[in-house]
């Protein structure tokens, strides 16, 4: 019911005033809280022929929009499309009540020349479209290598387009395997037949733009090609790898990093794995703890990734990228925007690091709906070549800010939220090599965070070292993340603590109505711990060390 059948025409300005319109209305259509017209556009199903037809959009514009579309596997609301490169924000609103969303499966929303294409053998709905996929495209599917995507292309080139998914084992370094593997990742779909409307032979170049946090990339900024920043190469900071030693001794970094409602679907974006991945290879991290993690599966993607490298950047990384595993949290640790969130830890194995166990440290405090108010931090013990860490993973929501509170009382789950609870004190008691890190939500001076100095903890990152960032702030003003350590590991840590600030931005991160937005509002903060392992193990990245059996069934 209320389906948007019909092919596009244009639309009263006023969507309301239709009394002198000669446009028939279904009955079917659905007034309760705005009209939903049947002759409106759906821009996940339209040919470029029919994007034309909106007001301002040529044959760049609509070519823009299919690919784009292609790419991020159809559009998910209606305000997605002014990431489109030659959309923006002020065309949007002008084509805004022309246009719908829908499923890109839903029969109900296509347009004519879409529901004759369903019953075409060859066209499946889902994934991407591999006769009009560009290589930047073709990489973010999972298996798609740099060379596989360019050799997918040049086929395509030679012996034009793709009649059936089963052609592409006659890509070089596509075998029968691979193709399972991708098989309900891509589609077929021969090109259009080109309009005689064309863009004037216009052209575009493709750029390598680098990706400071110190700007974003705007249309009006940059020569954007087809399909938003598909095409835009990433610069990622020239380092060389790190040599694993301070002062003549091993050490490791341990970090800490809120990825801010990480989903799988934002963990699959190339922008943000490559971001994640080259940020933990470049600054030589090797144990992560992650929080507001919505998904339980998204920190595997960048497990996955760091061990496969289907990136390109990531697959010729210098340095050795090592065996990365992780874990997460069974049950939520804390609140995000979206819900509840989980927290997890991401490590290099072969760097000696090995996990015992990972449990959520439960809170006695239970509210009246039988729920824990308070932030349940993630502990884990790991074995860090002969030393021994535990590994508290703390997720707290920073207070509402003055006016935000919506009249709630002080003892609202909203202000839990963000204390810890004063049991934790017990929790902490007795804990070899302890280390709490992660999203504080506060500065380490708050008198919320005594818990932890009563139990001789010291933070490590000052309060005027700020954590936030954000494209239009890219120093920060806030000091939220931190790593607190027990007196007795004050020894073996090396005196070494940043905030890792370059490298953050990707011009596939969307950035409000822009491109080249952050991974996070956050900043990853690492330490650096001096460890007893092997000069020969250090240099071939892979300790061994003697000890009882570990408790597999954490990792992922």
């Amino acid at each position: 019911m209320g389906g948007n059948l019909g092919c596009h025409r244009s639309i009263p300005k006023d969507p309301t005033d239709f009394s002198n319109s000669k446009r028939k209305f279904s009955a079917a259509c659905n007034f309760s809280h705005i009209l939903v017209n049947q002759e409106r556009l759906n821009i996940n199903t339209a040919t470029e022929e029919e994007l034309m037809t909106l007001p301002g959009v040529n044959r760049m514009v609509a070519q823009n929009i299919v690919q784009y579309r292609d790419c991020i596997a159809g559009f998910k609301k209606v305000e997605d499309l002014a990431l489109v490169s030659g959309i923006g924000a002020g065309k949007l609103e002008i084509i805004r009540l022309e246009i719908c969303v829908s499923s890109r499966t839903s029969s109900s929303q296509h347009s004519p020349s879409s529901q004759r294409k369903d019953f075409e053998p060859y066209l499946s709905c889902t994934g991407m479209n591999i006769n009009t996929a560009t290589p930047a495209q073709l990489m973010s599917i999972r298996g798609i290598t740099d060379k596989v995507a360019k050799n997918i292309v040049e086929y395509r080139i030679e012996n034009g387009p793709f009649k059936s998914i089963e052609d592409l084992v006659r890509v070089n370094h596509i075998n029968s395997s691979l193709l399972d593997k991708i098989r309900f990742q891509v589609f077929v779909e021969r090109s259009r037949t080109p309009s005689t409307n064309t863009n004037g032979g216009l052209t575009y170049t493709t750029k390598s733009h680098p990706s400071p946090t110190s700007f974003s990339l705007r249309s009006e900024d940059l020569d954007l090609p087809p399909g938003g920043p598909t095409r835009i190469m990433s610069v990622r900071p020239n380092v060389e790898p790190p040599s694993g030693m301070r002062e003549g001794k091993a050490v490791v970094r341990v970090a800490t990093w809120n990825l801010q409602n990480c989903s799988c679907e934002k963990a699959n974006n190339p922008g943000i794995k490559e971001v994640v991945c080259m940020t933990l290879l470049e600054n030589d991290i090797k144990l992560l703890a992650v929080q507001d993690l919505v998904d339980r599966e998204a920190l595997d993607k960048f497990c996955v990734e760091l061990n496969q490298g289907s990136l390109d950047s990531v697959r010729k990384w210098r340095g050795p990228r090592g065996v990365w595993k992780s874990t997460v949290s069974e049950k939520p640790t804390g609140l995000s925007n979206k819900g509840v969130s989980y927290s997890g830890f991401l490590w290099d194995s072969s760097s000696g690091i090995d996990l015992k166990d990972a449990s959520v440290l439960e809170s006695p405090v239970i509210n009246g709906n039988g729920k824990h108010p308070h932030p349940r931090p993630y502990l884990a013990h790991f074995y860090v070549g002969l030393l021994e860490l535990t590994m508290v993973n703390v997720h707290m929501r920073a207070p509402a800010r003055a006016g935000e509170s919506n009249g709630r009382n002080h003892h609202s789950e909203e202000v839990k939220a963000h204390r810890l609870t004063s049991s934790i004190q017990d929790i902490l008691k007795g804990q070899k090599g302890l280390v709490v890190l992660g999203d504080f939500g506060l500065p380490p001076q708050s008198s919320e965070l005594d818990q932890l100095r009563k139990e001789r903890l010291s933070p490590l990152v000052p309060p005027n070292m700020f954590t936030n960032i954000s494209t239009r702030s890219p120093q920060g003003s806030l000091c939220l993340d931190n790593i607190w350590v027990s007196k007795s590991l004050k020894k073996s840590y090396a005196g070494h603590c940043l905030v890792v600030r370059e490298g953050l931005t990707n011009p596939w991160i969307p950035d409000n109505w822009s491109w080249g937005g952050v991974v996070s509002d956050h900043c990853p903060v690492m330490a650096e711990f001096f460890v007893d392992v092997a000069q020969k193990e250090l240099r071939n990245r892979v300790a061994v060390v003697e000890r009882g059996e570990s408790m597999s069934k954490h990792e992922r």
